[in-house]
């Protein structure tokens, strides 16, 4: 007889089983594209944090020397980075490709886009006493280079199903905790002014009591950058247990909120340091996704949105000091 702990455990692990395959038969057969060449440095910061130490060799040795790698077989960066043939190929999936010949594919033109003079910006730590106007220039430098991996990053086949499932949807409901709750009421602002039904519950048992009313034909959206925030999850959880279409927007693809998400939006953050916690960095990137979802969705419904938007306006001018558009 199993002991309760090893049941409970077993059970917990064949319930993220269930929840992993019930998502890939509720988010179809097409599969993402491998990421473009630009976007190989950009998934190697991404989910460099959470690889074994021995993927990270692998994934920094192809980041730093893509031209040395792509000469090399999968025996000889194995060699290289003192790792195993396996481990090679783990980190060549993990990052996106189906195998370690798509990586070497990758890396190729990598090297090809470095040698034309695209080299790769250098972040550096704000220290204690840097002045005010370096730490102007290192923050923009961060930002910009956030939003450049989230760009690269982004898979498009997700993102346009998200798009197809907002503009369609009876009702959204977005839940993020802390700074990813920032994203969600923003998120929420830019649905409701295109006359869209949308909330974004900021007390977690609010969001849970909400997730269980959706059904199909509405959609609840996660945002956590760890992809790990239980106040986050158990209501994603809920709506997708209930036939809701479930989006997840987090730095961590691999992480348990992408368990109840049929499509999985990958954000980017800038190294995190004393100064700049994690949740600064994310949430530049969380920004951008909110942003891509809005626009798309806009696009989608111009013919209700644009008149939505247009009311929308016309209602705050007046807060503003003036009529028309702000």
């Amino acid at each position: 007889m199993s002991a309760p702990g090893t049941a409970n455990a077993a059970n917990a692990a064949n319930a993220a089983s269930a929840a992993s395959a019930s998502r890939g038969r509720r988010a179809g057969a097409g599969g993402s594209a491998p990421p473009a060449p630009a976007a190989l440095a950009a998934k190697v910061r991404t989910l460099g944090p959470s690889m074994t130490r021995s993927m990270q060799r692998v994934a920094e040795a192809v980041a730093d020397d893509p031209a040395g790698c792509a000469a090399l077989t999968v025996t000889g960066l194995a060699e290289l980075t003192g790792t195993s043939e396996a481990t090679v190929v783990r980190t060549a999936r993990l990052l996106g490709y189906p195998g370690y010949r798509d990586l070497r594919l990758a890396l190729a033109g990598l090297a090809a886009q470095q040698q034309s003079g695209r080299t790769p910006a250098i972040t550096t730590d704000i220290a204690v006493d840097d002045p005010i106007a370096d730490v102007v220039a290192k923050l923009a430098h961060d930002e910009r280079q956030t939003l450049a991996d989230t760009a690269a990053g982004l898979d498009t086949v997700q993102l346009g199903a998200a798009v197809a499932a907002l503009a369609a949807a009876r009702r959204t409901d977005v839940y993020g905790i802390g700074a990813s709750g920032l994203v969600a009421q923003d998120l929420t602002q830019k649905l409701l002014r295109i006359g869209l039904i949308a909330h974004a519950p900021n007390d977690p048992h609010l969001a849970v009591t909400n997730a269980v009313q959706l059904r199909a034909g509405d959609v609840a959206v996660a945002i956590t950058h760890s992809g790990s925030t239980g106040d986050v999850i158990e209501p994603l959880r809920a709506a997708f247990e209930r036939g809701a279409t479930t989006v997840a927007i987090t730095g961590r693809p691999d992480s348990p909120v992408t368990q109840y998400a049929d499509h999985v939006l990958t954000t980017s953050t800038a190294r995190e340091s004393e100064l700049r916690p994690a949740a600064m960095s994310s949430r530049t990137s969380q920004l951008l996704v909110v942003d891509c979802l809005f626009v798309g969705v806009a696009q989608r419904t111009y013919e209700s949105a644009a008149p939505a938007l247009a009311a929308s306006y016309e209602a705050l001018a007046h807060r503003h000091g003036h009529r028309g558009r702000p």
